[in-house]
């Protein structure tokens, strides 16, 4: 009774906790873990009978999708699967987990966050951290050496989630790579091309692209003086640039990764820069990047991808930014990350009308060039140049919901284009024949599960699931060959023959 008496106390300590974070509006995360805490101790405690209560939740960091955030998401996928088409790509599948060496080493500091699973039957496994590194491994064990595909799947990460931004523990990837060797440039500019499509077709807001290249950054590092084996960790530092002010950067850099503090200043002065083709033109007069050779090449490369995203239409959303690093370790070459500079579901009334700079409102893609990952699995060290780009797919789902919140319109959880209703009793076997010669036709049809529905009811369905059409048959309809077809949103009835049905709901329902 004591033992109980103690959990008792602790679950009420840890409510007080919780109510206490929620009061002084602490972050969103603590909050989180605090209340998977409580609900644990909760279900310890149990009921008054001795049972253990069994708390029924998703796992932290992970969600469910109802049907009208699964058909958003359908959508997006659409849209994003049609573009991959577009240029070509093919599709492949990897498994969930990999072997763990697979996957270490491959990731910086953000190895941290890879998902190691217990040993099964003498192998070390982990979910796989994101669907680039299983690509590489895929090309390597399968001696591929040009191939353009797409890959939509979950990834896992052991981070600290916040879900209301969009961010998981169990999220999908969409990539999209080009594998093979090409001349300079042109499968970098056609994956910029691809995340400049993507989201303008998604129309949730304005974007940016941001470019850099790793050579450009090991340049810049070098001529300010950073030693080589610190090359990484300060990569890492400055990848924090878009959510950190430069003080703080400054100062994790000097403070704990033990870089001198002129050093950092002049890195300072070259990572708050930005521009266009212009900007490239001046930084190959740089006085200090012009005497690095790979800085130099880099910058070459540059202005040649800035020619032909000209040429591709996409410069309005490009720009060349020293502050992008991206803290993955495989990146070798062009670096891009696109950014919402403003969700329109995120502007608040009284925000419209200022005309103060956009600030960037979260990532939405990224990806670059990785020409050494594939020669890492390579028993030979053969390797494969490979370029490619992630869609933020989850980011996206976050902003299309909202949208979807806020918008009058009825999102449709089917694709139902008719029903098929009986005006009078004992018509059932009537209704069982007509939907399945629609059904046999490639028509998308549905019943109602009842043997005597009420007229009423079955038109009341069809307006609550936005089905367009009702097939209505009665005595008279069967008499004389015909089909009364109902639009709902007109209630315009009309008589069509029985053989004419099929061709006038394609007509009328646009499905060819």
């Amino acid at each position: 009774m004591s033992s109980r008496a103690e959990m008792e106390l602790a679950v009420k300590v840890q409510g007080e906790k919780v109510r206490s974070l929620k009061e002084q509006k602490a972050d969103a995360a603590q909050i989180e873990d605090e209340v998977a805490k409580l609900l644990q101790l909760k279900a310890q405690l149990g009921t008054d009978d001795g049972k253990s209560k069994f708390v029924l939740k998703t796992p932290k960091g992970t969600r469910d999708y109802n049907p009208k955030q699964t058909a958003i998401r359908e959508k997006v996928f659409n849209i994003i699967i049609n573009c991959f088409k577009r240029h070509g790509a093919e599709t492949i599948d990897t498994p969930v987990f990999e072997l763990k060496e697979t996957l270490t080493g491959k990731y910086g500091e953000d190895s941290k966050l890879i998902y190691d699973l217990k040993d099964q039957g003498g192998e070390l496994l982990s979910l796989r951290y994101d669907l680039t590194v299983p690509f590489a491994r895929y090309l390597a064990m399968n001696k591929i050496k040009a191939i353009k595909r797409y890959h939509i799947a979950k990834v896992y990460r052991r981070d600290n989630p916040a879900m209301t931004k969009g961010r998981y523990r169990e999220f999908y990837q969409c990539d999209f790579d080009i594998a093979g060797e090409y001349d300079p440039m042109l499968p970098d500019a056609e994956c910029l091309r691809i995340i400049y499509e993507i989201l303008g077709e998604l129309q949730i807001g304005e974007f940016l692209i941001k470019v850099n290249d790793r050579r450009i950054l090991d340049g810049m590092f070098a001529v300010c003086g950073v030693p080589d084996e610190k090359f990484r960790a300060i990569c890492s530092s400055v990848d924090k640039l878009d959510k950190t002010p430069w003080e703080d950067v400054k100062m994790e850099m000097v403070g704990e990764k033990g870089l001198a503090p002129e050093t950092a200043d002049l890195i300072g002065q070259y990572v708050q820069l930005n521009g266009g083709i212009e900007f490239i033109d001046r930084l190959q007069n740089d006085p200090l990047l012009s005497q690095n050779k790979v800085a130099v090449e880099a910058l070459g490369d540059m202005k040649l991808l800035f020619e032909y995203l000209t040429l591709l239409g996409a410069t309005d959303k490009i720009n060349f930014d020293l502050s992008l690093a991206r803290g993955l370790d495989y990146y070798t070459g062009m670096i891009c990350e696109a950014v919402l500079l403003q969700n329109p579901n995120e502007i608040q009334p009284q925000q419209k009308d200022q005309s103060e700079e956009s600030v960037g409102v979260g990532s939405v893609a990224g990806g670059g060039r990785y020409d050494g990952l594939v020669g890492m699995f390579d028993p030979k060290g053969r390797k494969v140049p490979c370029v490619g780009v992630s869609i933020g797919i989850e980011r996206i789902f976050s902003i299309m919901e909202q949208k979807a919140e806020n918008s009058a319109e009825k999102i449709r959880t089917t694709e139902t284009q008719v029903l098929v209703a009986s005006a009078q009793k004992k018509l059932l076997n009537e209704r069982m024949k007509l939907v399945t010669e629609l059904w046999n036709s490639g028509i998308k049809a549905e019943l109602i599960y009842r043997k005597n529905p009420k007229l009423l009811n079955q038109l009341q369905y069809c307006e609550e699931n936005g089905i367009p059409l009702v097939a209505i048959i009665g005595e008279q309809e069967l008499k004389d060959g015909v089909v009364k077809l109902r639009v709902v949103a007109t209630r315009e009835e009309v008589d069509i023959p029985r053989g004419s049905l099929v061709e006038e709901i394609k007509k009328r329902t646009n499905h060819s």
